[in-house]
């Protein structure tokens, strides 16, 4: 007769699973209970079952994951209020059912090295890739490492992907099989306009520096592309909803990555006369050392200096604005082919920004910063109700740091899975659970070796690779106009401040990856190097 106290063959997979047990663990549970593991062995128990309330593994499918990628979103959107006239009501819809991160972070202000951050759950310290190249199957250190879909894969999950999800085309060369099932169309811009719309750009007339109106149609974007395929599987997969197969279904887009071309219906929702600009100080750099230049020291996106003679300040914001509200339409086309496929109650969806974006503030536009507007990402989780046994709160928003890093843990442990080896994130589970629920570790951004950002509720901390340093109240001083830390002397009062900051850099930080080239700074013997070129600080564009 079995003995009805011996955990069920499935149980003790799971348990061995999350405990890193011998992989045959399960077949003599007996025995693992019999040398007094009860106790630990429960807590493991709970947290590899926290996706069921009650009965079998066999019995309670896994809970899907729909994950929605945003390419260069600042916090311009409603649940961060970052503008106070934009219109995003779809992403407030989700924000609605789910926990808002107000204090998230990317681990790196530029596509590749957050987007492979986040994808393999290692800061980019820990790769090597701190450049828009190399990926990571091209590096013989890096090609064996799992991504989160491949994961999720060995786990029995359909695995889905379509539009910017890895940067670029990663993944869609050599090998695609093995990041995905299914791969839908690529990230592109769709719609051009025959010739650039704004005046030439410095360095080299880049294309992709345009945005503004011109007549086409919004079903001519890309982005509505990667949204449609979204919704057409989304519709397959609800089909088969009852099938004991989860899915992990991940669709990116790509505006408002520049170009910001924009149908009419959404420029003009932001009209010139009242549109509110960002903050603006014009003094705003003369705090900051030589070295917070070297980080964007030669890029294709024009400083600020160059959009008010070129008077396209206000037509970026308007661009901007309009890129992310488009975008935000085709969100809620998703969310809205979650709902018709009847599978809203049994999927997890999550949203992230790959890194932030500047509009003129510190003197700049673009990325490549480790201020807030570089760094200071959208993330925002729902866990519908009764779907996991964690008690997710809804319509709340949390303050606590969170990493874009964290995704990898958080969606392992919402799902039962054990965490993998070698993760460097951190769960979010205990804040999804309480938003008050304090997390001792800062979110730390990186861009290039040596340049750290380091920001918990109430202070941002950036070290440069000269040992340059800034310091700033974001309580007190939200937009980081002023630095603390003068002639990089810290004063007495802030001294404890730093040092605690500090104690979170990376202990350890690997060189440039085999092939990394594109936006990568060196520090070396005989000082700074763009590209390869000796900078000659006298030569910095303001």
């Amino acid at each position: 007769m079995k003995d009805s106290s011996c955990p069920t063959p499935v149980v003790m997979k799971q348990v061995c699973a999350v405990a890193r047990l011998p992989r045959d663990c399960s077949r003599n549970g007996c025995a693992l209970f019999s040398r007094g593991l009860i106790a630990v062995l429960s807590v493991v128990l709970f947290q590899a079952t926290g996706f069921a309330q009650s009965g079998d593994r066999e019995q309670t499918p896994r809970p899907n994951i729909v994950m929605i990628a945003v390419d260069d979103l600042n916090d311009w959107i409603e649940p961060l209020q970052g503008h106070p006239q934009v219109k995003t009501p779809h992403m407030a819809r989700l924000a609605e059912r789910g926990v808002t991160f107000t204090n998230a972070h990317c681990q790196a202000p530029l596509c590749n090295p957050s987007r492979t951050s986040l994808m393999t759950g290692r800061r980019p310290t820990s790769t090597g890739v701190y450049g828009l190249q190399p990926w990571i199957r091209n590096v013989d250190e890096l090609k064996g490492l799992v991504t989160m879909p491949q994961y999720f894969g060995q786990h029995g999950y359909k695995t889905l992907l379509g539009g910017k999800i890895h940067h670029g085309a990663n993944g869609r060369r050599k090998g695609k099989e093995l990041e995905a099932d299914v791969w839908g169309p690529p990230a592109s811009v769709g719609a051009k306009p025959k010739q650039k719309l704004i005046p030439p750009t410095p360095g080299g007339n880049h294309p992709l520096m345009d945005w503004g109106t011109f007549p086409h149609r919004d079903q001519e974007k890309g982005d509505w592309a990667v949204a449609s395929w979204a919704v057409d599987q989304l519709e397959q997969l609800g089909k088969q909803r009852d099938s004991d197969q989860p899915f992990f279904l991940a669709a990116g887009f790509f505006l408002p990555h520049v170009p910001c071309y924009v149908t009419q219906k959404w420029y003009d929702m932001y009209p010139e006369e009242s549109l509110v600009m960002p903050p603006l100080l014009a003094s705003d750099r003369e705090d900051t050392p030589d070295s917070s230049w070297y980080i964007h020291w030669d890029l294709p996106e024009p400083r600020t200096s160059w959009l008010r003679e070129n008077n396209q300040l206000k037509n970026l914001t308007r661009s901007y604005l309009a890129s992310v509200s488009f975008v935000d339409s085709q969100v809620g086309r998703v969310l809205d082919g979650i709902e018709q496929a009847g599978l809203s109650d049994s999927t997890i969806v999550v949203l992230w920004g790959d890194h932030g974006y500047h509009m003129g503030e510190k003197a700049i536009s673009g990325k490549n910063s480790l201020w807030r507007h570089g760094t200071r990402v959208p993330l925002i989780i729902s866990v519908p109700p009764g779907l996991t046994s964690f008690n997710t709160q809804l319509d709340a928003k949390c303050n606590q740091p969170a990493e874009l890093l964290d995704l990898y843990v958080t969606l392992s442990h919402l799902t039962g899975l054990p965490i993998p080896d070698g993760q460097e994130g951190i769960s979010l589970v205990p804040q999804l659970q309480d938003v008050q629920q304090h997390r001792e570790r800062p979110a730390i951004c990186t861009h290039n070796a040596g340049n750290h950002s380091v920001c918990d509720t109430k202070w941002r901390y950036i070290v440069y690779a000269d040992g340059q340093q800034e310091l700033y109240d974001t309580q007190a001083d939200p937009f980081e106009h002023h630095n603390l830390i003068k002639h990089n002397a810290v004063a007495s009062e802030h001294q404890a401040v730093v040092k605690h900051l500090r104690s979170f850099l990376p202990k350890k930080e690997l060189p440039l990856a085999p092939g990394s080239a594109a936006r990568i700074l060196e520090k070396r013997a005989d000082g700074f190097y763009w590209q390869d070129k000796k900078i000659v600080p006298e030569d910095s564009v303001r």
